[in-house]
């Protein structure tokens, strides 16, 4: 099934990837060319513009979009709006509010434009091996896209329609919040046996837990490989990076009623981290590093900021 992807870097680039070695005709988009030539020699058929990516497209034509929240996402949109048609299917693969994917729902929707919010988990891994899809949204739309989406997930367990507009982005900001709380006890984990004043075989203790043990998960198994990776964590900075999804849960969650002292000290601790020497800051730049390709700053890169 041909579509067209909006956004090239590490999630839309690597899922366009796998799509097109599953068979699937892709023609892409990226602002920065470099990303569109790389792709266009795996296969990718190559846009000069949003334009002329939709003209390559055949109605309905199915778009995904995986571009930075906020801004980025909201120019795309704008942008697409006149050029699709009735019928046509957007779906919004980024970490977007989920207010946000409502009120575009019922902006294209007055075109005639399906739009879909597809939250997407797997990490960078996962766009390129197989993914996990959380959809909201129009029904219909949905069943035009899942097959695309199940060619790209895991397996079919992976990909489930949510409910109605909104729920798709919703869900995957929880999972983010619940993301943050597991990674933060591994790295206070972490931080206790660094300091416990034992020599111990930490990747061998974290390769351990991840057969047969309560707390075995791809997190624990990240975190073996960046002990792997990583032998001096002297030179690391503890800046850790922030893409601001899980306070928008938080914010929400305080209006609700709803406590989360668990997620909300995962957030807050990103905070405390700068500018600290914090072997647990460390561990959570090394596992946001290993699972979703966020920066691992060093020492020197923290003294360059000030």
């Amino acid at each position: 099934m041909t579509f067209g992807m909006v956004g090239l870097g590490r999630m839309g680039g690597n899922l366009a990837r796998q799509a097109i070695e599953k068979g699937h005709p892709v023609v892409g988009y990226n602002q920065d060319e470099r990303a569109t030539a790389e792709l266009s020699r795996e296969g990718l058929q190559a846009a000069g513009s949003l334009a002329d990516l939709v003209a390559r497209l055949q109605p309905p034509r199915i778009v995904f979009l995986y571009v930075p929240h906020g801004a980025p996402t909201e120019a795309v949109c704008q942008e697409l709006l006149p050029l699709l048609d009735g019928g046509d299917i957007v779906v919004d693969g980024g970490n977007s509010h989920w207010t946000d994917s409502q009120r575009r729902f019922v902006l294209f929707g007055d075109r005639g434009v399906r739009f879909l919010d597809v939250g997407t988990s797997g990490g960078v891994s996962g766009a390129r091996k197989g993914a996990c899809f959380m959809a909201g949204g129009d029904r219909d739309a949905y069943d035009v896209v899942v097959p695309i989406l199940r060619d790209l997930a895991i397996d079919d367990s992976a990909v489930v329609f949510v409910g109605e507009s909104g729920t798709g982005h919703f869900s995957k900001l929880v999972h983010n919040a619940i993301e943050f709380g597991m990674v933060q006890s591994i790295a206070e984990g972490l931080e206790l046996l660094q300091r416990s004043g034992y020599r111990m075989d930490l990747v061998g203790l974290f390769d351990n837990w991840n057969h047969g043990s309560v707390i075995r998960s791809w997190l624990v198994d990240l975190m073996k490989n960046a002990l792997q990776e990583t032998s001096d964590f002297g030179e690391l900075s503890t800046f850790v990076e922030d893409t601001d999804e899980v306070k928008w849960v938080l914010s929400w969650a305080l209006d609700a009623d709803i406590p989360t002292p668990v997620i909300t000290h995962a957030q807050q601790a990103l905070m405390q981290y700068r500018d600290l020497d914090w072997p647990a800051a460390k561990a959570v730049a090394l596992l946001r590093n290993q699972f979703g390709g966020h920066p691992v700053h060093r020492v020197m890169d923290t003294a360059a900021r000030a």
